[in-house]
Formats: structure tokens, C-alpha cells, sequence
């Protein structure tokens, strides 16, 4: 958990009454320097789903997550919405639409439809036909209230809850009278949910869903879509779109930050460990192991019986390491740890087919190993490319799609060929 103190010590601020003795609350009374909220109305928000006219240019600015389906690559501009790109000629990706959808991190499609969040709704769009897209449902307050990152040069003013979702801040003189309490509030990000005291990829197994990356919170099975909500799994009955609906709200005492389906099972990587899930009963996935490890950010992919994970330092996770674990499943209620490999800072990851494994190390590149034999994988790098800071991967049959606060790259693995979008 990340705190905030919404007081800075240079603060002066005055007592100026004790509530009476049925309400023992402490009352201050101040003027201070403080990021005041930009509202959008709810009615706004539930309103706003849309597709940018054809002759307006939507830069990709902030790349956050990244999905692909039937040759489109779907990638979120992150708090914007999705940019869709017409992927039939990897070397010359043509931007077809792009879909504004306030508040938008994650994504999942299954058929025709893509689930998206929008601060704190999930929303249903049907994108069978981008010059007619249509929002066909929505589940509202599905996600909790989320808050623009800030700079925490200045306290946050008091906010109301009422007035909509908070789109970005201002820097104004504030006085109010504030009542210490206990609220919670969430900082949007596009990984994890960081929480704020108040008072102080994964691989799809039908043909008709499509793939996401390592780093993906929402995934689909079936008919049923998972969500991972920080300490809570989520799933949705999704066999009516135009009336999808909770069905089943699992608690995970961890902070969940990944998914991941593999052989009918699910993998969820969480700051302490990864969890395995069995999906005999898709909407009611059953707990069968896990496997702890120091604290830290982990995406997990899985291939077989092994799965693989990676850590690292200079988060809000709290690792102090940065290492590719490879864990054996075989025994799927006894994962045990196989082997650790040191890294840089590694991020996403993905495996292929064929056994390439892709892991985005921060600073020192993406790498490229040939993980056949998992007690080797060092041994066995086939390549680096090290002026390439990526944070995630999707790796299709012959080409890896691949992300980055510069954009995404394209990679021909068959022969290893660089191409850039």
C-alpha cells in the first residue's frame, strides 16, 4: 500500500473545535496550497464511448497495454481509450480507429465484443463495424474510485465523490474544514491500483477470443471474464453481452495483479506469489496451490508444465531483486521453484510455441532465449536488443508484437528480423 500524507509539514493548521462527545471527531479549519479536482459528471462518463472521426489525428502519446486479435493490434492510450491498428502487413500497420473511452487501462474481445474498464464502469462495445460502434452494455461502479497520478508536490483537496470521476487536477489556494476520517481512494495506473489514506497476457484458449499480454488484469474464458480488482478476482457471465453481469466475487488476501489461462487452468501472478485456479466451473474457479515469494511485482506466463515469472526492484511492490523464476507445475498442487535467473529490471514476458522466450528487462533490452531446456535459459540467449526499454509482449506464431513507452515494435523471430510501427 502507498500512503500519502495530505498535509505537508510546512502546513499550518488550526484547531478550531471538538465535535461533542456522540461524534468524537476532530475538526480543522485551513488554507493551504492544494491540486483541486477536474470533474466529469457521471452522466458524461456513461455517454463518452466513441470513435474519433476519421480525419482527426490520434497520436499514440502514452502506450499502455496492448491485445491482438484477427489481425488487429488493439493498444491503450493510457486514462484515453484504444488505438486499433490493421495489422495484415506487420511491416506497414495502418491506424484504423481509434476508440475514446475515459478512464481506460485494460481490455479483453471475445467475438465481436470488447470489455473495457472506464474509470470506475466496465463497459461492453460491439466493433463489428467501427463507422457504427456501439456501446451495448454497462456495469456500473464495477472498479473503485480512481484519482490522477500527482507529482505530491501539493496535498489533494477534499474531494466529492458525487460531482463525477476525476479527470485531472488543478493548483489553487484551498480553505475548508476537514473531518479526519478513514477514506480510500485509488491512483489510476496502468498496472496496479495504489491505495491513498485519507486520513493521512495472457494467452486465450478459443479461437474466438483474442490474446493479451503478461501484464493483462482482464482475461477471458469461455464465457466467463475475469477482473482482477487488487484483492479481488471478479468474474462475469459474458454468454449475453448486451447483459453481462457479476457472478462471482473471490477474495484473494493479496494484492492480484496479473492473469493468465493455460490448460484449463488459472494463473493469477500477485505481489506475493502467483495462484492457480482450476476452471472446471468456469464461472466459479476453485483454488488448488500457490506459489510465495518475496514481495514484489510479478507477470507470470505459462507453457506446459512450467510457469514463468519474473520480479524486480524499484517498485511499489517492494522487491529488492530482479530475477526470471521458472517454476514446475507439473505437480499442480506442489508448484516448486526450478531454477532463478538474475536480470536487469524485467517487466512482461512471453513464450512461444516453439519455446522462444521474451523478457522485457527495462534498461538492458529486450531478450531473447531459447528456453527448451528450462535449467539453461542463460546459456541459451539468442539475441538483445538493448536501446529497447519494453514493458510487455505478445508473442504470435512468427512475429512478436512488442511494447514500449516509444511505441510498438514488431519482430520477425522466424529469422530475427527487426520492423518498426
Amino acid at each position: 500500500m502507498k500512503k500519502l500524507n495530505l498535509f505537508k509539514a510546512t502546513l499550518f493548521v488550526a484547531l478550531i473545535a471538538l465535535v461533542g462527545s456522540c461524534e468524537d471527531k476532530m475538526v480543522t479549519r485551513r488554507t493551504y496550497t492544494a491540486y483541486t479536482p477536474v470533474y466529469m459528471s457521471y452522466s458524461q462518463l456513461r455517454t463518452a464511448v466513441k470513435v474519433s472521426a476519421k480525419d482527426q489525428n490520434v497520436e499514440l502519446k502514452q502506450p499502455g497495454k496492448i491485445y491482438f486479435k484477427d489481425n488487429y493490434i488493439f493498444i491503450n492510450e493510457l486514462h484515453k481509450g484504444i488505438h486499433v491498428y490493421d495489422n495484415s502487413d506487420t511491416k506497414n500497420p495502418k491506424h484504423h480507429a481509434f476508440i475514446e473511452i475515459p478512464g481506460n487501462v485494460d481490455m479483453a474481445i471475445k467475438d465481436n465484443i470488447l470489455y473495457a474498464d472506464s474509470y470506475v464502469d466496465l463497459v461492453a462495445i460491439d466493433i463489428s463495424n467501427y463507422n457504427d460502434l456501439k456501446e451495448v452494455s454497462r456495469v456500473q461502479n464495477v472498479f473503485p474510485y480512481t484519482l490522477p497520478e500527482t507529482d505530491y508536490q501539493y496535498a489533494i483537496a477534499k474531494l466529492d465523490e458525487a460531482k463525477g470521476v476525476v479527470l485531472s487536477w488543478e493548483v489553487n489556494e484551498v480553505t475548508d474544514t476537514l473531518e479526519y476520517n478513514l477514506d480510500r481512494y485509488y491512483f489510476l495506473n496502468n498496472n496496479v491500483d495504489f491505495a491513498l489514506d485519507a486520513s493521512t497476457v495472457g494467452t486465450q484458449e478459443a479461437s474466438s477470443n483474442g490474446t493479451g499480454g503478461s501484464m493483462a488484469r482482464f482475461i477471458i474464458y469461455q464465457n466467463s471474464f475475469y477482473v482482477l480488482k487488487s484483492y479481488e478476482l471478479e468474474v462475469f457471465d459474458i454468454s449475453m453481452p448486451n447483459k453481462f453481469e457479476s457472478v462471482k466475487k473471490i477474495s484473494m488476501n493479496r494484492v492480484a495483479e496479473t492473469v493468465f489461462i493455460s490448460n484449463g487452468r488459472l494463473f493469477v501472478g500477485t505481489q506475493t506469489g502467483m495462484q492457480i485456479y482450476d476452471l472446471q466451473n468456469p464461472e466459479a474457479p476453485n483454488f488448488i496451490s500457490d506459489f510465495n515469494h518475496v514481495q514484489s511485482c510479478d507477470p507470470v506466463v505459462v507453457k506446459g508444465n512450467l510457469a514463468y515469472v519474473t520480479l524486480r526492484s524499484g517498485t511499489t511492490c517492494g522487491n529488492v531483486s530482479n530475477q526470471l523464476d521458472v517454476i514446475d507445475i507439473s505437480t499442480i498442487t506442489a508448484p516448486k521453484l526450478l531454477k532463478t535467473y538474475p536480470m536487469t529490471s524485467p517487466h512482461g514476458l512471453g513464450i512461444s510455441t516453439n519455446n522462444v522466450l521474451f523478457v522485457c528487462d527495462g534498461d538492458a533490452g529486450l531478450k531473447i532465449y531459447n528456453a527448451t531446456d528450462p535449467l539453461t535459459i542463460s546459456d541459451n540467449q539468442i539475441a538483445v536488443f538493448p536501446n529497447i526499454n519494453m514493458f510487455d509482449v505478445i508473442p504470435l506464431p512468427t512475429v512478436l508484437l512488442a511494447i514500449g513507452g516509444d511505441g510498438l515494435y514488431q519482430y520477425d523471430y522466424s529469422n530475427l528480423k527487426l520492423f518498426y510501427c
